[in-house]
């Protein structure tokens, strides 16, 4: 039974490489027809700076087509195993369909690993890589027209910041604070033009400095004060990783991050719906692995004519396209309607669960 089992598992691993390394060299090719647009010119920059950087967007590409091409890859092997009847000797050798079953899940439990391993240390690492290489072209690391916005709670008030960008070597550009006293009514505005982070972790050291204080008199007028300083410091908790946080996408980010960023937003009161929504995914699609080898599975217990195999991998490719979409369907739904975070996460997850559970029942057990 381990010849068997080492025999499986070559196989797949072999037929998993070859398609995964189709799908990211297909992506590579448009990664890089999309960025020839900055090659060259004033304001780009050269090929070799353009080839660093979709190379350094593939393990992202990487963590997305796992689950996929695992499907696509075990497909392949089981009905090309099951076409040269080589599955039905196996099955004779004592090869039950449990036993099969608990082959298979012990490949994807590796392809679990993997999936998990690239998602969480190498696609954010190599992302942040890939901003930078970016940022040198065009100065600085922004996100949208609005930059990033982050509130923090303090003793007797509160401060919403907003970061226009950040230079390559970790300097703050367009700075805006927004204090708030106990009442909720504004209490100052600050715009700086710089801004760097302090080695105490507990401020922010900014320069030219714009202040509006807004004091309340007696009478109940506010009297607006406006000052021009060279240098200010703001004394906040918000660290370097948390603004690296909120102008990386959620699901560039890793596990870990993730969670550390939704615990600040949930303690000073902003919504985290969705990264909560991006933190279950990233709990569960690696674990979509499992529920990809097991919806192969009865395909090894089809009997194929010849050529007939073709059409088959096509339905496995469909199958994977398709829960592709659905998990995003289902992300988007779910930051739209307010759904369960966790349910909607596992959501897609569970349907292929019971299709694949349905298809080895009724095609390896029932039949």
């Amino acid at each position: 039974m381990k010849t068997i089992r080492r025999f499986i598992y070559a196989e797949v691993l072999v037929a998993v490489a070859f398609v995964t390394l189709a799908f990211l060299a297909l992506f590579f090719f448009f990664d890089m027809v999309d960025e020839l647009r900055w090659v060259g010119g004033s304001n780009g920059y050269p090929l070799s700076h353009a080839l660093l950087f979709v190379a350094l967007s593939l393990p992202q590409h990487l963590y997305e087509l796992l689950p996929i091409t695992v499907l696509i890859g075990t497909i392949f092997v089981m009905a090309r195993l099951a076409q040269s009847s080589e599955f039905t000797i196996m099955r004779t050798s004592g090869l039950g369909p449990w036993r099969a079953l608990s082959t298979l899940l012990l490949l994807g439990c590796a392809f679990v690993v993997l999936t998990f391993a690239v998602g969480d240390y190498l696609a954010p690492a190599s992302e942040r890589a890939a901003t930078l290489v970016k940022a040198r072209r065009l100065g600085q690391i922004s996100i949208g027209a609005t930059g990033a916005w982050l509130k923090e709670r303090q003793d007797d008030h509160s401060f919403a910041v907003n970061v226009r960008a950040i230079d390559p070597d970790g300097h703050m550009r367009g700075v805006r604070v927004f204090e708030f006293d106990a009442s909720g009514r504004v209490a100052s505005t600050t715009e700086a033009a710089q801004g760097e982070f302090d080695k105490s972790g507990e401020a922010w050291d900014l320069q030219q400095v714009r202040r509006s204080v807004f004091e309340q008199q007696a009478n109940g007028d506010i009297q607006v004060k406006r000052l021009q300083e060279p240098a200010w410091q703001l004394r906040t908790r918000i660290s370097p990783d948390m603004v690296a946080a909120a102008l990386l996408k959620p699901d560039k980010m890793a596990t870990i991050d993730l969670f550390h960023y939704i615990r600040h937003l949930e303690a000073n009161g902003q919504s985290a719906q969705r990264y909560e929504i991006e933190f279950w995914r990233k709990v569960f699609y690696p674990l979509s692995c499992l529920v990809m080898v097991v919806l192969s599975l009865p395909f090894a217990y089809l009997h194929f004519r010849s050529g007939g195999i073709a059409g088959y991998v096509f339905g496995g490719v469909m199958a994977g396209i398709s829960f592709f979409l659905l998990n995003n369907v289902f992300g988007f739904a779910g930051n739209l309607q307010n759904w369960s975070p966790w349910l909607t996460a596992a959501a897609p997850g569970l349907i292929y669960s019971l299709l694949s559970l349905a298809a080895f029942g009724w095609l390896v057990l029932r039949r």
